[in-house]
């Protein structure tokens, strides 16, 4: 590393960790969250709809019951190897923040650049709204009413905006719901699981559909389906990292990130698994394919009945909210640290903690984004859309943390803490995966492969981008060009506001 570069991040890691002292000694950041809390932030992260509702569309892909099967097992390998990286990562960068830390340690020139970047990443894309869109589904479905395009949109907007609330004013009270959802969402799968071993012992409403005779056959050979493919898979297991947002939060945050990631992906990969076979179990490959967002209703009809496959809606909608509660919960914190970095537009308010000792603001920031997504996009493509913008970018990411991990291990920084050589193995597979899940997507599909109704099959690589690309161009015209018009440069200090948060800001210091 340069030593213009060295000295520059001194004054930077100074801050990060007096910033660190301040959460762990601040009333209103107090560590609250043990490991209990911990486990099921991840499993109300990973557990959302995922298994419900993306089966019909890998099956469609892949092919086969076998490949699809197979799919799952991929899934969690490249999960468990994602939290190793998250793990090494929170261990040597134990904040709030997640990604946005890791780059920052790793591109520390030009000076602001790769947290433009990651902000544009971090506020622009509406992780929540995709199941929010589902709970709609699933509970109007429960009330024995047609989605319709209002509707849907209109129960999805008041699903986030119950999340918004919960966090927003009343944190403990958010916190107890996650984890009773959590424990709920197992129940729910465990359920799911025993109607397959009932649907295998022959115990049906409808013919048995046998699908595991010839479990491989149409197997597809495209790159670009087993590409989309996987970004299902992979979004079904998105949140290992949830915690990882949260860590100034977090009790003994070190030991309890080892202990609660590995501990949810084990028994996360195992429901996922039996949950697959169990629909397999219950309904044919024409059924599960056209059964787009419902297959784990479609296997309760098919078992018990026209009215369990209501019950089941109930509570596949109360999963979903489980799923919106805790990515709202993380996606607030990461706008707070991008507030409190100084780097968004009115830092201040976006970086506070009032009224509630929540980040509420932070919180406000990502509904609105998601409510534009979901009154805006059209109903048959929003939640493809959605899962596969979201999946593209953060693969990006992925990749760029993991291979800083292995060129750490070569080059280390003075600070920098190691990595086992298990981790840095694991880092070298995760990003060689999300790799080949960045560069695929420009790839034309098979026909029948296309990913949406009406929208170019490129759409969400090419949106993946540009949402870089604005980071980029919101840096060149805040840092550089209006600084070199105006005769000024960005000096970054530090401050206490009025809820006792120690955040950055930028004053204009004329040259």
């Amino acid at each position: 590393m340069s030593r213009s570069s060295e000295e520059d991040y001194k004054d930077e890691r100074g801050v990060a960790e007096v910033d660190a002292v301040e959460d762990s000694e601040n009333p209103t950041s107090r560590r609250q969250i043990g490991l209990l809390s911990a486990v099921f932030i991840i499993f109300n992260r990973i557990i959302g709809t995922g298994v419900f509702a993306t089966p019909s569309s890998i099956l469609s892909l892949s092919g086969s019951v076998g490949l699809s099967l197979f799919m799952w097992v991929i899934g969690a390998i490249i999960a468990s190897a994602g939290m190793q990286v998250y793990i090494s990562w929170g261990s040597a960068i134990p904040k709030n923040g997640g990604e946005k830390n890791y780059l920052e340690y790793l591109f520390r020139r030009p000076k602001y650049l790769i947290t433009s970047v990651f902000a544009a990443n971090g506020v622009l894309l509406a992780w929540a709204a995709g199941n929010s869109l589902v709970f709609g589904e699933y509970i109007l479905r429960a009330a024995n009413v047609e989605p319709g395009r209002w509707t849907l949109r209109l129960v999805g907007f008041a699903c986030i905006t119950f999340s918004l609330l919960i966090h927003g004013t009343a944190l403990n009270w958010g916190l107890r719901l996650q984890n009773l959802l959590g424990i709920f969402k197992i129940i729910v799968l465990l359920f799911v699981i025993i109607t397959g071993f009932v649907a295998l012992g022959g115990h049906m409403k409808v013919p048995k559909p046998h699908n595991f005779n010839r479990a491989f056959e149409g197997t597809t050979a495209s790159a670009s389906s087993f590409c989309l493919s996987l970004y299902n898979v992979i979004w079904s297991y998105i949140g290992f990292s949830n915690v990882n947002y949260a860590l100034a939060e977090v009790k003994d945050p070190k030991r309890t990130l080892r202990i609660a990631g590995p501990l949810a992906i084990a028994v996360v990969t195992v429901l996922y698994i039996l949950a697959n076979i169990a629909y397999f179990a219950g309904a044919t490959k024409e059924e599960i394919t056209s059964s787009g967002r419902l297959v784990a209703a479609l296997l309760f009809r098919n078992v018990y009945g026209p009215r369990a496959e209501r019950a089941l809606s109930v509570l596949v909608a109360l999963s979903a909210l489980g799923n919106v509660l805790s990515v709202i919960f993380s996606q607030g914190r990461v706008n707070q640290e991008l507030g409190r970095e100084g780097i968004l537009p009115f830092s201040k308010f976006w970086g506070s903690n009032r009224p509630f000792s929540a980040p509420l603001t932070g919180l406000a920031l990502h509904w609105v984004i998601c409510i534009i997504v979901i009154f805006a996009l059209p109903p048959g493509d929003a939640y493809n859309f959605v899962i596969n913008v979201i999946s593209y970018p953060l693969s990006v990411i992925n990749a760029a943390i993991s291979f800083g991990i292995v060129y750490l291990a070569f080059r280390p920084y003075k600070d920098w803490p190691g990595v086992p050589i298990y981790g840095i193995v694991a880092a070298a597979f995760f990003g060689a995966a999300n790799t080949f899940l960045f560069i695929v997507p420009f790839t034309k599909p098979p026909a029948g492969g296309d990913p949406y109704e009406s929208l170019p099959y490129w759409t969400h690589a090419v949106a993946g981008w540009v949402v870089f690309g604005l980071g980029f161009l919101y840096w060149v015209v805040w840092a550089i060009v209006l600084p070199w018009v105006g005769g000024y440069r960005l000096e970054r200090i530090h401050e206490t506001g009025p809820d006792r948060l120690k955040r950055h800001v930028f004053k204009r210091v004329p040259k």
